[in-house]
């Protein structure tokens, strides 16, 4: 498996010059789209518009995975530029390329406080847990938990540090948020502007929603095992879920393969798909439908898990240079 400090610019899978095609057509797509839904929305169809914005913006939080990952150029700064726009509110784009780079170290994938994006806690860390928040915990490891209540532990998680005045010291993060927030800014008043959506409307109904939608993809993307391989999902979604999220669904390709485009993933996947989800240990999922009808309010697993080796890795530098 490849990590994050070892995911470099190098990408043999296109030639030298080549031009990402789809990636830019998917770009033009969801500026597009996401513009024509705000059009909509100015001329009276607002409950269908802020569905579409929905998906768009939970889309575009595909496109920014994608960007973070040297799609679709070698100028990290292009790159940065396509996703700096916060159309999905929340994250800003610097902190979410670190935070996603250091879930890569597939060693210490589902570690809790070592992997930003597990969905797991220490057994004792749960049991000190209070009963209404191991009852949220819980109540997360269903589908519909996930898509309601986990983006508010999410923001939380992402909000709470900025509390330390220690966390103001780094020049890196203040000039993430203040770029980040100016953005937003001026982003809901053009809109307001432009449409007459107030910005508690695009941040509750379009910003919350959306990173639902968007953390679906990973309800069930790792679970706890002893080989870091067997902690990586592959899930055969139907082709909607694949464009929503960009192929990411074939996860334990991306994780063998960061660089890898996303329009690539799939023939990758076919073509080797006995031997990756033999890899996977048979981590394999035959759709986000089959997890939505059986866990929709039936917990998947349990939040309390005993993810660690008895010998923990030792947490590996991840560059935040963008």
């Amino acid at each position: 498996m490849t990590s994050a400090h070892t995911d470099t610019p190098h990408r043999p899978h296109l030639a030298p010059g080549a031009v990402e095609w789809p990636t830019w057509l998917l770009i033009a797509a969801i500026y597009g789209s996401w513009l024509a839904a705000l059009a909509w929305y100015a001329q009276g169809s607002q409950g269908s518009a802020l569905l579409a914005l929905v998906v768009i913006s939970a889309w575009y939080m595909s496109l920014q995975h994608e960007l973070v990952h040297q799609h679709p150029t070698r100028r990290a700064w292009l790159n940065r530029a396509l996703g700096l726009l916060p159309i999905a509110v929340w994250y800003p784009f610097d902190i979410y390329r670190r935070s996603h780079l250091t879930h890569h170290r597939d060693e210490l994938l589902t570690y809790p406080d070592q992997d930003p994006e597990s969905n797991y806690l220490d057994a004792a860390d749960f049991a000190r847990r209070s009963a209404p928040m191991r009852a949220l915990l819980v109540a997360q490891r269903t589908a519909l938990g996930r898509f309601v209540i986990t983006p508010a532990f999410a923001i939380f998680h992402l909000l709470w540090p900025l509390r330390h005045a220690s966390y103001w010291r780094s020049p890196k993060l203040r000039w993430s948020w203040v770029q980040h927030l100016a953005l937003l800014v001026l982003m809901l008043w053009a809109i307001q502007g432009a449409t007459g959506m107030s910005p508690w409307t695009y941040v509750l109904c379009v910003g919350y929603p959306s990173l639902g939608l968007a953390i679906m993809r990973s309800f069930y993307e790792h679970r706890p095992a002893a080989l870091p391989a067997h902690r990586i999902v592959v899930n055969e979604a139907a082709w909607p879920w694949r464009l929503l999220y960009l192929n990411n669904n074939y996860h334990a390709v991306h994780h063998a393969q960061p660089n890898l485009p996303w329009y690539a993933i799939p023939k990758a996947y076919w073509a080797q798909r006995d031997a990756i989800v033999a890899g996977t240990g048979g981590f394999l999922v035959p759709g986000y439908g089959d997890l939505f009808v059986r866990h929709a309010l039936s917990p998947i697993d349990h939040p309390a898990q005993a993810t660690r080796l008895a010998t923990t890795p030792a947490p590996a530098a991840v560059s935040d240079t963008t």
